[in-house]
């Protein structure tokens, strides 16, 4: 409650909220008896294109939000209107199969909660809401999956359902696969349970948290690359194609090994051998495509225990360095990085970045940067003038440069709080 009560003291300084209520009110009426749902972004800090293969990942939640003003109606009804006049008015009703709207279509990621939902705790009730979000879309920072666990909260809530973060992070993983995404489910676990001033290990199989105090005087800054990180069209396939280029280099290595059929998971396999032996190995029983991407799976997954070491012993230099050795397997044995985002990790780590690295799934997106507080407003005036002033000049940004990079800050995950 502590919380909740300071998110919404938070967002009552904001326009957010009075956005909301406004918005509500000229859709719906009254906003009397509303419910307020925020889950956060994120920023993955260590560890991507593993969550999916089963190994731990160390993401934190971040002040910006995706906020839901509802309240529940007497039908199975749910209407939704966003503050962004980019995504018109959508009209569904709740069943254990809602069809998608058109290819994209936004609303997607609201179905596919509100599909699970009734699937498994078999609720009727809908409910009448109005989105805002503060995250940069298609940012690679879990704008999407923001929105699914907030539709999937106000459905639960309208419903007088409770459960454990946990359970709901399981499912809710599983249900964004309904938009074609073949994820892990860092996204959504994170975007439930982060804690203030943490960041989090999440491990898989049983899915859990354990939270660690990043130091106040680490900055992590993130800078969006222009490129729009879309789940959809060939970004979606190439996604889904590393995941099966994962499956396939782990099922190679098995039978190479004599364990097929005995060990089905990327840890499994590195319980029984040392990380070193199974990547000089790879090379002589994989083609080079599938070799890469299990030396990615592989050393990203140490880097994770590595980050966390450094992190324990705040020691910021060794956290950076394993940031940029982990871009570089991003970019060269797993192919996920963009010209923009190198050009945005070269810049920070020369304006004084310890280090730097591609965050989300990569194809687009943005980048995260480890710096100390002094030098963070160097890193920023850097990135600003030979990133995105430059690009500027040549068309318009269509957003304030704060909304394109900023400091992040270590947040708390989802609340639901009634006004």
């Amino acid at each position: 409650m502590i919380d909740a009560e300071r998110r919404i003291a938070t967002l009552a300084h904001t326009p957010h909220l009075e956005l909301l209520r406004q918005r509500f009110e000229e859709n719906y009426g009254s906003s009397e008896r509303a419910t307020l749902v925020v889950a956060p972004g994120r920023v993955n800090l260590m560890g991507d294109h593993i969550d999916y293969n089963g190994l731990s990942v160390l993401p934190m939640a971040i002040q910006r939000h995706m906020a839901l003003l509802y309240r529940e109606r007497d039908d199975r009804s749910v209407r939704l209107v966003s503050s962004d006049p980019r995504f018109p008015n959508r009209e569904f009703q709740l069943a254990d199969q809602i069809a998608p709207g058109e290819e994209g279509d936004w609303s997607d990621y609201a179905r596919a909660a509100c599909q699970a939902i009734v699937q498994r705790y078999q609720v009727g009730r809908g409910f009448d809401a109005v989105i805002h979000s503060d995250i940069p879309i298609a940012a690679g920072l879990a704008s999407s999956s923001a929105l699914l666990v907030a539709s999937a909260l106000a459905a639960l809530h309208a419903n007088d359902v409770w459960t454990e973060k946990m359970e709901l992070a399981v499912v809710l993983a599983e249900a964004e696969h309904y938009v074609g995404t073949r994820g892990g489910g860092m996204d959504q676990a994170i975007c439930l349970a982060a804690r203030r001033h943490s960041a989090s290990r999440i491990d898989f199989d049983p899915l859990r948290l354990t939270a660690h105090p990043i130091p106040p005087e680490w900055h992590f800054v993130i800078a969006f690359s222009l490129v729009r990180a879309e789940k959809s069209g060939a970004a979606l396939e190439t996604y889904n194609l590393r995941t099966e280029e994962s499956g396939q280099a782990l099922q190679g290595m098995t039978d190479s090994l004599g364990h097929s059929g005995e060990i089905d998971s990327y840890s499994d396999l590195l319980a029984e051998y040392h990380a070193n032996e199974l990547i000089a190995k790879s090379g002589d029983v994989l083609d080079e495509t599938l070799m890469r991407r299990f030396v990615h799976v592989v050393t990203e997954g140490m880097r994770v225990r590595q980050a966390e070491k450094a992190l324990h012993s705040y020691d910021m230099r060794a956290f950076g360095e394993l940031m940029s050795e982990s871009h570089e397997s991003l970019r060269e044995s797993f192919e996920v990085s963009t010209p923009e985002l190198d050009e945005l990790v070269e810049i920070a780590v020369r304006a004084g970045a310890v280090g730097a690295r591609l965050t989300g799934a990569g194809l687009g997106g943005s980048v995260v940067a480890l710096c100390s507080d002094s030098k963070s407003k160097k890193v920023l005036k850097a990135l600003a003038d030979r990133f995105y002033k430059k690009r500027n000049k040549r068309r318009d940004l269509g957003a304030a440069l704060d909304d394109l990079m900023f400091v992040a800050e270590p947040s708390a995950g989802a609340s639901v709080t009634p006004l």
